[in-house]
């Protein structure tokens, strides 16, 4: 007996349960001849609700939708494999991560994670209870299909957990394995879930099946990339990255595309810049969508930052959702104009000009009036950046635009940003890139679309702040090839790709041996200065492993 399995990788909003509801009945039905088809974790609430679990009408709210679904499957054939929050009946935190079969309008199995995450972006122990290690299996045919959370599957061969729920489902011979995620997506994370799989499958002769769900929440992007696992040949079909999609598979040891055994493994790999490019693209698009903007607007200095990020929101929005602002200076360079005239002429966006000359002088008159006193050089920096965003600010405000602001990673980590000035906005798109990459991701963006829509003069550009006199960043930080290799290996150490790690810690041995000690504990001691910057800044686009936000969180009054 063949079975017939439907993976639904879908794009859902946090609590927003009837229009999850409605993704999920839309796959049922173009699902007719399934006999299980499977959703993703928490695919009723979205992941991750947060504190939302605790509001007083959660519950109540799901097990409206809970009831259509259990109502619906009486209508269909097909047993239903979705994630819930389900409350806990026993001691400990109120409620459980589980996944719910349902079946001619019965819950026929109640599974409950049992390995929760607390790192990094995770914080589940915060709100549910770990469910018991037992298999949770289901008879389907011929065929013992056991069920799995995520995280249940990430006890990497029994190191990182007392428990091995995979393995508890493998000693109970079961025929297949099917894995429901909210697996979030960071560059190189496609690539290592084949890597983990494949080789679970492998070592417990099961074939695996995997479902991810799709887009962004928040400053989490989810990528899809559901995937099936053959224990001999590893991953054998995989939907695709950052897309909605809705597949259906033959399985009756092996898995089938129509009559076609599959066999031939599939790669995950992706190059950085075109991984970097679909995850920000889906996680503004998303974003923006989800909290109800539909333009935005971005300050144009004529540098790589906000020329990367008009490009990409163009992509993301369409151009007549994209607007920008010129705001010079008696600093600006000619340039600083001219090249943003060229970037958005090109992209096809309506690029507005906002001088700041007469606004600075009045500030500084008025400052030297009332304080007895000229402000310094720092002060009139920040001044022009704190002008600049509140311009920025003002138009969002009237038109009703999102404001995208536009530090890199590098520049954020040392704080070479003004709080209230340039870090001003809804949210930051590129702010997990850095600086190297951020040229490499606009190199790419005009290999994409097969001209120089980012202009080379725009690339090619010494990058500056532009806030004083012949002002250049490498005034006061390291080149960027250097800071960029110093801040990975702080930020990120072991956390980064293993290439990665080994050429970042190679690098910094490198320069401490050639006598650059003293510019790498600049470095790390700029960035435990800034931390109170970055605590205030708006959210960013997690594209890295380790992202800043709740990704890394570093006490501000600390010794370092």
């Amino acid at each position: 007996m063949i079975l017939n399995l439907t993976l639904a990788q879908l794009n859902y909003k946090l609590c927003d349960f009837t229009g999850n509801l409605a993704r999920i009945r839309r796959a049922i039905d173009q699902s007719a001849n399934a006999d299980l088809i499977v959703f993703s974790e928490l695919c009723l609430s979205g992941y991750y609700p947060q504190d939302l679990v605790e509001e007083p009408n959660f519950l109540a709210r799901q097990q409206m939708v809970l009831d259509q679904l259990i109502d619906l499957s009486r209508h269909t054939a097909a047993a239903l494999v979705i994630g819930a929050v389900t409350p806990n009946a026993g001691i400990g935190k109120p409620m459980h991560n589980s996944l719910l079969v349902i079946r001619q309008g019965e819950v026929v199995l109640n599974y409950h994670k049992q390995l929760l995450p607390t790192y990094n972006i995770f914080d589940e122990r915060r709100h549910f209870e770990p469910g018991p290690n037992t298999p949770a299996v289901l008879v389907l045919g011929s065929k013992r299909v056991g069920f799995l959370i995520c995280e249940d599957a990430w006890n990497n061969q029994g190191s990182d957990y007392a428990i091995d729920p995979l393995q508890t489902l493998a000693d109970a011979k079961v025929d297949l394995i099917v894995s429901i995620n909210a697996s979030p997506s960071d560059v190189g994370k496609p690539a290592q879930r084949h890597e983990l799989f494949a080789g679970l499958a492998r070592r417990s002769g099961v074939p695996l099946v995997y479902v991810n769900q799709v887009g962004g929440n928040d400053q989490i992007v989810f990528d899809g990339g559901s995937f099936v696992v053959d224990p001999t040949h590893g991953v054998v079909h995989q939907l695709p990255l950052f897309d909605e999609a809705i597949e259906s598979l033959g399985f009756d040891g092996h898995f089938y595309w129509g009559s076609q055994v599959l066999v031939t493994p599939v790669s995950a790999v992706m190059p950085d810049s075109e991984f970097y490019y679909r995850q920000v693209v889906r996680g503004l698009r998303d974003y923006a969508a989800k909290v109800g903007f539909q333009k935005v607007v971005i300050g144009s200095s004529g540098g790589i930052d906000s020329a990367l990020t008009l490009a990409l929101a163009v992509d993301a929005l369409g151009a007549d959702n994209v607007a920008a602002i010129t705001m010079p200076s008696q600093f600006s360079s000619v340039g600083s104009v001219s090249d943003s005239a060229d970037l958005c002429s090109n992209l096809g966006v309506l690029l507005l000009e906002h001088p700041i000359a007469d606004l600075v002088g009045s500030y500084r008159t008025g400052f030297e009036h009332h304080f007895a006193t000229a402000p310094s050089r720092l002060t009139v920096e920040n001044l022009q950046a704190r002008i600049r965003g509140t311009i920025l600010m003002e138009y969002a405000n009237h038109f009703g635009h999102l404001l995208l602001t536009t530090g890199n990673k590098s520049e954020i980590s040392v704080g070479y940003c003004t709080l209230y000035g340039d870090t001003n906005g809804g949210l930051n798109i590129i702010g997990d890139l850095y600086k190297t990459e951020v040229f490499a991701l606009a190199r790419y963006y005009n290999q994409r679309h097969g001209r120089e829509l980012i202009p080379l003069a725009i690339i090619e550009k010494e990058p500056s702040a532009e806030l004083s006199e012949g002002q250049k960043d490498t005034d006061s930080l390291p080149p960027y090839p250097v800071l960029d290799e110093i801040l990975k290996l702080h930020i990120e150490g072991a956390r980064l790709r293993p290439d990665e790690y080994r050429n970042a810690k190679a690098f910094v041995q490198q320069l401490q041996q050639d006598g650059g000690q003293a510019t790498v504990d600049r470095i790390l001691n700029l960035v435990a200065k800034s931390e109170f910057k970055r605590r205030q800044a708006p959210p960013i686009i997690r594209v890295r492993n380790r992202a800043f936000g709740n990704g890394r969180q570093m006490p501000i009054a600390a010794q370092y």
